[in-house]
């Protein structure tokens, strides 16, 4: 895989870098559209196409940053043992002092970074942005299944679910409504953004599936689902978030690339680009 942006050689080298992107090609248990494995490669491929220059910061971060691509996780001979393969790589990351991004894939690769960002930052939740509560207790004789991200997170780490608009009834034991944000609350609230924020602990780890953008947004999802976040929604969200809270690392899942229509990759980037800049 290429790296992220088209940056000089040396703001991209792992030793120059506090940045650390790492891709996560799986697509062992997506139940639908199948591609997501594509989904890391074509978020780097679509990266050079970015400006660098963020207006609102008037700066580019990556000069300050670094930004280094590492090599991928290619373990898929079960969802489990991809989940131990993340969590080793991004432990290792988390103790060489580096800001870890993970590219899925499927979201169930975001168990293994989020159990190691975990275990090593004290008084951590776990931010969840998607349009589906992830809360299965099993799915398709996996517990491990994209579909039980959130269940198996939640025995480690309290959660805050935003933009959700799709669940299932064997589901619903699992859910704290108290901290579940449905989409259609969120287009009629002036003050979630601040509901959102009282919620979180003070060291927040965000786990972002792009189904959480309404489909006229990014429709190359595996599942994507209407009345979903706009753009300005989703990034006054990281804004408050960022500035408010310690974001220790996130990961942004679940792009199924359309090779006819490349604006979900695009975007998908700068989103990546945009929380990398609100980080540092």
């Amino acid at each position: 895989m290429r790296n992220f942006g088209d940056f000089p050689d040396t703001l991209t080298q792992y030793n120059n870098s506090e940045v650390v992107i790492l891709p996560v090609p799986y697509d062992g248990t997506s139940t639908w559209l199948k591609g997501a494995n594509k989904g890391p490669e074509a978020i780097l491929e679509a990266s050079p196409n970015l400006e660098f220059y963020d207006i609102d910061t008037r700066r580019e971060v990556f000069k300050h940053t670094g930004i280094h691509t590492s090599e991928p996780v290619l373990e898929c001979t079960s969802p489990e043992s991809m989940t131990d393969a993340v969590y080793e790589r991004v432990s290792e990351l988390i103790k060489d002092n580096k800001f870890v991004i993970v590219l899925g894939g499927e979201h169930s690769v975001s168990i293994g970074t989020a159990k190691a960002h975990h275990e090593n930052y004290e008084n951590i939740s776990v931010l969840q942005i998607d349009a589906h509560g992830d809360m299965r207790d099993e799915y398709e004789n996996s517990q491990y299944n994209h579909a039980c991200v959130m269940a198996r997170v939640k025995e480690f780490a309290p959660c805050v679910q935003v933009g959700i608009r799709s669940l299932c009834t064997e589901e619903l034991h699992n859910i704290d409504y108290s901290r579940m944000f449905f989409a259609e609350d969120i287009m009629k609230s002036e003050t979630w953004i601040e509901e959102v924020l009282d919620k979180l602990n003070e060291n927040v780890y965000i786990t972002f599936d792009l189904d959480a953008f309404d489909p006229s947004i990014i429709s190359s999802t595996g599942t994507p689902e209407p009345g979903g976040l706009n753009w300005y929604q989703v990034i006054d969200l990281m804004k408050a978030v960022f500035a408010k809270k310690n974001v220790v690392g996130f990961d942004v899942v679940e792009l199924c690339p359309n090779p006819h229509n490349k604006v979900s990759d695009f975007i998908a980037a700068k989103l990546v680009y945009k929380m990398i800049d609100l980080k540092f």
